[in-house]
């Protein structure tokens, strides 16, 4: 077990994705678990600072407890952006120091970062001095070619001593040139025990661990070495795998929703947003894997994809896709 006094909140969290955890995708992860800590997609300072903050932060309260991922290398910009977050109700405030896209390496962030640990402990310092809200820190174990365990545990432990005390490790390197996004999620392989190793150095401090995991088995695994586990694309493609934490890792009593009334409280959620302008997509989008294994979820995503239908912001589309799940067509999702 974790050997920290108090269970972390971040036992289980959905990790942030660009392109995928906006708010939509979070308020249908929080109808699914009430106790999963989430995150927002990585927002730039650049775009809190001059662009527009409401479009970036604006979230509803039913999907607390939210952290906010920031992108961003220069301390006081940091600070600043850190502080909207905090003024806009996120729980906490969380540097990328592990994306590994060219786009990011262009504005001197994300894995790059990781070879900078003593500007890493600025930006920290000057984040903490902003806000009051934890500021977290999620990073990868080594960039590029090198592989020594020191080289994380250096990284830990001089932003830790910046007064960061939570780190969300994903568990592979980061290779910046001649692997894209998607292959850095996949070819550079997971090395668990670099994590468990951080948390055996670093007792006081909280560990939290990404990267391929999948199953709930293997969450429970997990922590018997760490404080948390992070899920990510098994979270966004199979999303009612978060249906059994809250009475798995939270102690909740309460009987997990069913798909088909957390598909009841989307529909009111979607009319609400229709009012306010919003395109039927962008929320369906993410709903996608809701029926993933259940019979005829094939139908069923074949008829909240369909753009027409989608752009005529009828709400029975829901009701014609849930008649495919009727049809015994397969088991596989």
């Amino acid at each position: 077990m974790s050997l920290l006094t108090v269970a972390s909140p971040r036992r289980v969290s959905v990790a942030p994705m660009m392109d995928w955890t906006d708010r939509h995708c979070r308020y249908f992860h929080r109808l699914i678990s009430r106790h999963t800590w989430l995150y927002t997609e990585m927002v730039t300072t650049g775009a809190l600072l001059f662009g527009d903050v409401a479009r970036h932060l604006a979230f509803t309260a039913q999907e607390a407890p939210v952290a906010l991922q920031l992108g961003g290398s220069e301390p006081g910009d940091l600070a600043r952006a850190a502080k909207l977050g905090e003024q806009w109700g996120y729980d906490e405030i969380n540097l990328n120091c592990g994306c590994p896209s060219e786009r990011v390496q262009r504005g001197a962030f994300g894995a790059c970062l990781m070879n900078e640990p003593a500007l890493v402990a600025d930006c920290v310092k000057a984040m903490r001095d902003a806000v009051t809200v934890p500021v977290t820190v999620k990073h990868r174990i080594g960039v590029d070619a090198v592989e020594d365990y020191a080289f994380v545990r250096d990284f830990v432990g001089t932003v830790a001593d910046a007064g960061c005390s939570v780190f969300i490790v994903h568990a592979r390197n980061a290779i910046l040139k001649g692997l894209s996004p998607k292959e850095n999620r996949e070819i550079p392989p997971l090395k668990y025990e670099y994590a468990y190793r951080l948390k055996r150095e670093f007792p006081a401090l909280e560990f939290i661990i990404n990267g391929g995991i999948k199953t709930l088995d293997e969450v429970q695994t997990h922590l018997a070495h760490v404080d948390g586990v992070m899920l990510g694309r098994e979270a966004y493609h199979n999303p009612y795998v978060l249906a059994d934490v809250d009475a798995r890792f939270y102690g909740a009593t309460a009987a997990a929703p069913s798909r088909e009334e957390i598909e009841a409280a989307l529909v009111g959620y979607c009319a609400t947003e229709l009012a306010r302008g919003t395109f039927l997509g962008a929320i369906t989008r993410h709903l996608l894997g809701l029926y993933r294994g259940v019979a005829g979820a094939r139908g069923w995503r074949r008829v909240l994809s369909d753009n027409k239908r989608l752009a005529a912001a009828d709400l029975s589309i829901f009701d014609e896709a849930r008649t495919h799940l009727r049809e015994p067509v397969e088991f596989i999702g």
